[in-house]
């Protein structure tokens, strides 16, 4: 028989379980980034036939799409206050599938594969270009583990792996046509190779995460949210090719600028606390 519950203990009881809940949801989130990235080298091994630019499309736009729901689980889980260790650990090796394995796959079935087919030494650099890009992934992953709480959280060490992920899947978005001579193809394994050093440098990289302390800093982040999305309808495919671009172009501007004594944006501050900075969710 079961016990008579006061109206309190009832209410107590539909809390815990909502919180269990609760815990689920961050977790989820990342199970979907994961279930992107299996999706895009699914799609990746399908481009066959007389259209494989279609498959290419949706492999690089579920890279994107993973990359969305990476950047939303840990928002998800401090809002919810359901940030575990668990949840961290799982975020790192769906980064690793997501944004090291899933786009390694569709640049080698998209830039070489098919040329490779009649020139082995092709088949060769896109192997090793895409297997750098992986395992530079993998390093980035690492290192950004044993770092967290001692860099400054306003900058990543390195170029992010979902942002590494997301300069291939610009490409294929710009042009899902593949290749069709070796010149081409050979430019596309040295964009792997730049990429995958840019992910395990030191190089800093801002990482947009500092919350807005003032109204103008509000206003400041609205705008750029506006002017995103408006190029984003303005230039469609092209735009994603010359975000990335800009962005890591800007990165290296700046990083150079220190170099050279500039501090007209503050420099980052390793191993200091800063209670308004929020860790980054990119791992």
């Amino acid at each position: 028989m079961r016990p008579h519950l006061s109206p309190e203990e009832r209410r107590d009881r539909r809390h815990r379980a909502m919180r269990r809940s609760m815990f689920v949801l961050p977790s989820s989130i990342t199970m979907a980034s994961i279930f992107c990235g299996f999706s895009s080298v699914v799609m990746s091994i399908n481009a066959a036939g007389a259209t494989p630019e279609r498959y290419f499309l949706w492999a690089a736009g579920l890279l994107v799409l993973a990359g969305v729901f990476d950047g939303l689980d840990g928002r998800v889980a401090r809002a919810t206050n359901t940030a575990t260790e668990f949840g961290v650990q799982l975020d790192s090796l769906a980064d690793v599938i997501s944004f090291g394995m899933a786009p390694a796959i569709l640049a080698y079935r998209y830039g070489f594969f098919q040329l490779g087919i009649h020139d082995s030494h092709l088949r060769a650099v896109g192997w090793a270009a895409c297997f750098v890009f992986t395992a530079c992934g993998a390093l980035r992953l690492a290192r950004f583990n044993v770092q967290v709480g001692s860099v400054d959280a306003r900058y990543f060490v390195g170029l992010p792996i979902p942002a590494g992920a997301a300069c291939v899947a610009s490409v294929i978005i710009w042009h899902p046509t593949p290749p069709d001579t070796a010149a081409h193809a050979y430019w596309f394994a040295a964009e792997l190779f730049l990429v995958g050093l840019l992910m395990v440098s030191t190089i800093r990289f801002p990482s947009f995460k500092k919350r807005a302390t003032s109204p103008r800093a509000a206003m400041v982040t609205s705008f750029s949210i506006v002017l995103f999305f408006a190029l984003l309808i303005l230039f469609q495919q092209r735009f994603f090719v010359g975000f990335f671009a800009t962005y890591i172009a800007l990165a290296l501007a700046m990083n150079l600028a220190w170099k050279a004594g500039w501090r007209g944006i503050d420099p980052p501050h390793d191993g200091r606390e800063d209670p308004e900075i929020v860790q980054p969710d990119y791992r």
